[in-house]
């Protein structure tokens, strides 16, 4: 029998070490442009590197594997890689382990392969990991949802009445969707400052970010037929970060009685590396506790929450370093991603490689865990201290908001990287 391929005892010929966020039991997938060449592939990080699964594949070093013919590594997206299904995922994921073992020679004794297939993550140009046909935002934070719900209709009607009942969530917009690092306008939109008063059309003054989580559906479903939710975490390929920034004021003014639009759909940043469902394993946890019980087809049994810490950092112009304004962790989530999964599609709606399956802002039960800044300041009735004695009620021009993520192991650390972008001022009349 193989090892488990998160087994703390394995370690690679690379040195990492054990705080590091890319050890040999994380390997996330990427797709990356190497210094010499402007054609993308998919690659896996390892400590401070990235290692070129296009080139292995062509070396003939998966042939063992159903991959050759179909090319999964040798494209700008891992959309093909996620449509071969769970078996392929497993059966690679345990090879490249396997190559990067501190006792394999392949890899470890061959300079010249070495020299070729791995390269320094400084000297690479990073890019979205899948082409997302589809990106759905779901409302999963129980917390969250009381703390919105109260600041707008009050502690007693914080939850709608069928927020226990099913994953709540909408339809985002895929195109906007950012590689992290990319810069964010600030949108512009209609917004009704005062309600005795006609709609104005501005910038949005209530800029927000969204400490989210995301899965990456692998192979999808036929039309008309529905995925169990005992077969759901057979399609889940793995979770990135994800900042859904929001326009507080202009969603405020649209969102009845359709729901979020214009003050969503200007912007989603992700991170670049993709945590395979296989590496977050030994962190699965039990979730909150879900009364009243769902419907049948959505149970199912085991833990199906995992335990990662989330952290939100900001830097202000006027700042030399970031500073870290949220602690979250993604076990505070009420409705699991499998459950997600299956509510999406309980109504035989066909979900495909590559669709993006947002969580909703995490918030958990302190105050410095929400996972927003309209519950950090609370409606910007408490404005948020920051070093240099600045505040912040909402993000300004100039702010760098930064996600990150990780899991504890024993003995090594399976981290998520960074969701990073910097607001920048708005062009409400076109380009300036």
């Amino acid at each position: 029998m193989s090892r488990s391929t998160t087994d703390p005892a394995l370690a690679s010929f690379l040195d990492v070490g054990p705080a590091h966020p890319f050890p040999i039991q994380n390997l996330p997938y990427g797709v990356f442009t190497p210094p010499d060449t402007t054609v993308p592939r998919v690659g896996v990080a390892i400590g401070d590197c990235v290692l070129d699964l296009a080139l292995l594949n062509q070396e003939g070093l998966f042939e063992a594997l159903p991959l050759r013919s179909t090319r999964p590594f040798a494209q700008s997206t891992l959309n093909a890689f996620l449509g071969l299904g769970a078996e392929a995922w497993a059966a690679v994921r345990e090879r490249v382990q396997e190559l990067l073992r501190a006792d394999t020679e392949a890899l470890r004794d061959n300079a010249s392969l070495r020299e070729r297939a791995l390269h320094a993550r400084s000297d690479v140009t990073l890019h979205l990991p899948v082409d997302v046909g589809d990106y759905t935002d779901f409302y999963s934070s129980k917390q969250h949802a009381i703390n919105v719900g109260t600041m707008f209709r009050g502690a007693e009607n914080a939850l709608k009445d069928n927020w226990v009942h099913l994953p709540v969530g909408y339809h985002g917009r895929a195109s906007s969707i950012l590689p992290s690092g990319h810069d964010v306008r600030r949108p512009c939109g209609q917004t009704r400052p005062h309600d005795d008063a006609p709609p104005v059309f501005g910038p949005t003054q209530l800029l927000d970010f969204e400490l989210e989580t995301g899965f990456l559906v692998g192979d999808g479903n036929e039309l008309g037929t529905p995925i169990p939710i005992d077969e759901a975490e057979e399609h889940i390929f793995g979770m990135v970060l994800v900042n859904d920034w929001s326009a507080r004021d202009i969603q405020g003014w649209e969102y009845d009685p359709l729901g979020p639009f214009l003050g969503k759909s200007f912007a989603t940043t992700l991170s670049p590396w993709v945590v395979p469902m296989a590496a977050l394993e030994p962190f699965r946890t039990a979730g909150p506790a879900q009364k009243p019980e769902p419907l049948d087809y959505l149970q199912a049994e085991g833990d199906a929450a995992y335990d990662i810490a989330l952290e939100v950092d900001l830097q202000t112009p006027a700042m030399s370093a970031p500073h870290t304004i949220c602690r979250s962790n993604t076990r505070h989530l009420y409705w699991s991603m499998r459950q997600q999964l299956a509510h999406h599609t309980i109504n035989g709606c066909n979900v495909r490689p590559g669709d993006l399956m947002a969580s909703g802002t995490i918030s958990g039960p302190t105050e410095d865990s929400y996972g927003s800044m309209l519950e950090l300041s609370w409606r910007g009735e408490r404005p948020l201290s920051l070093p240099g004695e600045e505040t912040r009620s909402f993000l300004e021009d100039g702010d760098r908001v930064l996600l990150r993520g990780y899991a504890q192991g024993d003995g090594y650390r399976v981290g998520f990287g960074t969701a990073a972008g910097t607001v920048r001022p708005a062009r409400c009349g076109g380009a300036a």
